[in-house]
């Protein structure tokens, strides 16, 4: 049995599937098809023993807002992490892929990892386990592979790679890649039969690939290296070396390695894939109705055809009449509402909303902590309401305010509050009173999650305005 390192890059962000999908919140962490996030399907994906191979531990590639994130989403499926490599600012994926090559290179010298974005949706696990045994043998004979999608109909959002004839199933030589095409050259490529998308997957040893970057891009080689040799270990993350990491070019793996390389051959894959990259593609994912509509959560279609509508508040109902060819999805504190054939323009909203300043434009409605999350549910001149979630064992840090006060109403559980000298657990329906300036602490002893309501008030309500005095996680 082949063991095969999975390393999931898992630090990007999509715009293309704003309001649910935002810079603080991406997409991969959101469950957009079926009960499990993106990044949670990805790691089963590639967990256990099929078609031959044993996968071991993942490797995660991921930056410092969203570590803690990943090893809570793993945890909820089961998955210990082999590593989890923290990236000190993006620099595409030809630094990423190359830093994990490294690393796995320091423990087994003849390892053999496939990287995968932690965004994509391959629904038979093991029809793509199979297509991995298939690429094994080129991988032993010094090849780099690299996985096509079989096209479902002609595509101007992804990239193709060309290949000398039909494809039989069997891993063939690449001839090129193909930078997106417009409508009437996909239109033909797909016709053609000798063109798949580009699913961005990749499979080769770490001693070919290292080699590899040694000959096409040899200028990354020595600062990921440093980055790699000069990392720390924090709280069980390993940060990679800020100073060194800014001097790696940012660039992907596609220009960087991959076009420039003769060892390089195609699998093909036709048993399902969708990089989601667009309300659309969540759209044809989805379970549709005889009338192609695809309705979440708190959603109604009355009369309306080929329309997705997607409520992500239960109290907040969606309901469409009438409606053809139309993407609803509604937030907390957004609505996004386009035609179907406008959906890979949604990122343009992105920036308008950034050019005009919206906090909607990058930051989710729920912003996620090492603890737990919170929301806020009201916003004045000097007030704020939120609820916040602190999950079971979990404690916020030792802190004070310069400019605000705070009430605390526990709604659910039992929270252990530190207000100065004093220490006292605070059940439900019972509060406390954070006084300005006073030093305090809030934590969940208990196993169930705890929630409370928090009330603030003060000439200054944002969340810089923490001098944190102790923090379990590490935070400055």
């Amino acid at each position: 049995m082949t063991t095969v390192y999975p390393v999931i890059l898992c630090g990007g962000s999509g715009t293309r599937l704003w309001p649910l999908s935002r810079k603080s919140y991406p997409k991969q962490f959101a469950s957009l098809v079926g009960d499990t996030t993106l990044f949670q399907a990805s790691a089963q994906r590639l967990a256990g023993n099929r078609a031959g191979l044993e996968f071991a531990a993942p490797l995660i590639l991921t930056n410092s807002d969203f570590r803690f994130i990943v090893t809570e989403q793993l945890a909820e499926v089961g998955i210990d992490p082999g590593a989890i490599l923290i990236e000190p600012e993006g620099r595409n994926t030809a630094p990423a892929i190359l830093a994990a090559a490294q690393h796995l290179h320091a423990q087994d010298p003849n390892a053999i990892m496939l990287v995968a974005p932690s965004d994509h949706v391959v629904p038979d696990a093991d029809a793509f386990s199979g297509a991995i045994a298939t690429g094994l043998k080129s991988v032993n004979g010094g090849d780099m592979v690299t996985f096509g999608i079989t096209p479902e109909r002609p595509e101007t959002g992804y990239g193709y790679l060309e290949l000398p004839e039909k494809p039989d199933g069997s891993a063939c030589k690449l001839m090129r890649f193909v930078e997106k095409p417009d409508a009437d050259t996909a239109e033909k490529m797909v016709q053609s039969g000798r063109y798949l998308w580009n699913a961005g997957i990749f499979l080769f040893s770490v001693k070919t690939i290292l080699e590899a970057f040694e000959t096409h891009a040899p200028d990354l080689v020595n600062p990921v290296a440093q980055a790699v040799n000069a990392a720390e270990i924090d709280l069980g993350f390993i940060r990679l070396d800020p100073e060194a990491w800014a001097q790696a070019s940012d660039i992907s793996i596609d220009y960087a390695v991959m076009e420039k390389a003769q060892n390089l051959s195609v699998v093909p894959f036709s048993a399902g894939w969708s990089d989601l990259g667009g309300w659309d593609a969540v759209w044809r994912e989805a379970d549709l109705s005889v009338s192609g509509v695809a309705t979440s959560g708190a959603a109604t279609a009355i009369e309306c055809k080929d329309t997705l509508l997607r409520s992500e508040n239960s109290t907040l109902e969606i309901v469409g009449i009438g409606l053809e060819n139309v993407i609803a999805v509604a937030m907390n504190d957004a609505v996004l509402v386009a035609d179907m054939t406008k959906a890979q323009d949604v990122k343009k909203a992105v920036s308008a909303l950034k050019q005009k300043q919206a906090k909607q434009a990058t930051a989710f409605p729920k912003d996620h902590r090492p603890w737990g999350w919170f929301e806020s549910l009201v916003i004045g001149d000097r007030f704020q309401v939120k609820r916040i979630v602190v999950h079971p064992g979990a404690a916020l840090s030792l802190q004070s305010h310069v400019h605000r006060s705070e009430h605390w109403i526990v709604v659910e559980g039992t929270a252990k509050v530190t207000v100065d000298e004093e220490v006292k657990l605070v059940g439900e329906n019972q509060s406390v009173y954070i006084p300005l300036g006073a030093v305090h602490r809030m934590e969940n002893p208990g196993k169930v999650p705890m929630v409370l309501i928090e009330v603030q008030t003060g000439s200054y309500l944002g969340e810089d305005d923490i001098v944190r005095y102790e923090d379990v996680y590490a935070r400055n």
